[in-house]
């Protein structure tokens, strides 16, 4: 008996219009993104004048408190007290993309790659403006203008890129930052080398992970920094808080701390839905003594090449940035922006694109050396291990 059989080219192929986009992060750092003074990160529109053209550079004022002792009844004249300011410059630079399509393309594609591309587009930009915010955090402030502002691919990050920073423009910074803004590994006592970058991370052993005892160390030491370093927010009862910002593998480390799990489960409502907040039960933010711990897993997957061997027995360690107010300026020249392609080769492409302008990176304050303090954020430097 024969069989009949369905010819190659007469099976039946299913294809599916609906697009599996793959998946991009929301930008974690937004809901502490804002125009206020009080938040961390400052959002600046002035360079963007209506669309018109506003100026590539801004200068963000910044004063320091006075801090002499005064005087009572003796004489005030010629004991005045200097009012300490400075500024910090940023840049802004352009970042556009763009898709073109030809008619031929769309006709024998399954699915409607046109509309695919305003999504596509909407996707890129979020996830620029977010990664460029990370390495502003890993950057070095710097009075230059950025290395590459103005190329082809321009440079919207303000300060020195980590990785191209040379060994001695990172013990500068160590210099200017420690130890009031800065803790290496179980404590600086131990592990901070004056003026030596390198020789402090390889101080930093695997067993120095983060802790609810190291960020209670660096809540302290934020809070007697010089300049001061601003709470995020003040409650009711006087109670000063922080946020600190951390990659996967520190907020792993936090979340398997035996105090801040503790305070976490005990501590924290699970009555009337509550539980839906509590990161033991759901992902989310933890919450340790005024600190609220945010894990940034892009400050893991940016992680600077330097970072990666730098501990002791070349472990990888990371910094955890605990914030305080201004602690960095995003700087608006133009708003995202849609654009078209105009030579359509008579009606045959069809392209579609985005263009924005801005700059970011940490506010600091300039120095009597004409070196820079971050202004807004304390730094911790703890073991990172990788998951094995």
């Amino acid at each position: 008996m024969a069989l009949t059989t369905t010819a190659a080219n007469n099976k039946l192929i299913v294809y599916r219009k609906e697009v599996y986009r793959e998946y991009v992060r929301e930008n974690l750092f937004s809901p502490y993104m804002g125009a206020s003074m009080n938040s961390i990160i400052r959002v600046i529109t002035d360079l963007d004048k209506g669309g018109k053209s506003g100026g590539e550079q801004i200068n963000i004022p910044l004063r320091a408190r006075l801090n002499a002792q005064g005087v009572a009844s003796g004489q005030l004249r010629g004991n005045e007290e200097a009012l300490d300011n400075s500024g910090t410059r940023f840049w802004i630079d352009w970042a556009r993309n763009a898709v073109t399509i030809n008619n031929a393309d769309e006709q024998k594609s399954s699915i409607d790659l046109w509309g695919e591309v305003k999504p596509a587009l909407v996707d890129w930009g979020q996830e620029k403006q977010r990664d460029e915010i990370v390495d502003g955090f890993y950057a070095i402030p710097s009075q230059a203008a950025p290395a590459g502002l103005g190329s082809a691919l321009g440079q919207r990050v303000n300060g020195i890129l980590f990785d191209a920073a040379t060994a001695a423009q990172r013990n500068i910074w160590l210099t200017d930052n420690a130890p009031d803004r800065v803790l290496i590994g179980s404590g600086n006592t131990a592990n901070l080398v004056a003026g030596n970058f390198a020789a402090s991370m390889a101080n930093i052993t695997g067993a120095m992970v983060i802790s609810g005892a190291l960020i209670n160390r660096m809540k302290r030491s934020a809070k007697k920094a010089n300049p001061r370093i601003r709470p995020f927010k003040l409650k009711e009862n006087g109670t000063e808080w922080f946020v600190l910002f951390v990659g996967q593998e520190q907020f792993r480390d936090a979340q398997n701390d035996a105090d801040i799990k503790a305070a976490n489960i005990s501590a924290r409502a699970r009555e009337q839905g509550g539980y839906l907040k509590n990161p033991i039960f759901v992902d989310g933010d933890l919450l340790y003594n005024g600190v609220i711990i945010r894990e940034i897993p892009e400050l893991s997957l940016r992680l600077p090449v330097f970072y990666q061997t730098a501990g002791a027995a070349g472990i990888q360690v990371a910094p955890a940035h605990l914030c305080g107010q201004g602690a960095v300026a995003w700087c608006w020249g133009k708003m995202p922006t849609p654009t078209f392609l105009k030579e359509d080769d008579y009606q045959f492409l069809r392209g579609a694109g985005i263009k924005m302008a801005y700059g970011v990176g940490k506010i600091a304050k300039l120095n009597a050396a004409g070196n820079f303090k971050d202004w807004g954020v304390y730094t911790g430097f703890f073991a990172a291990v990788a998951d094995n």
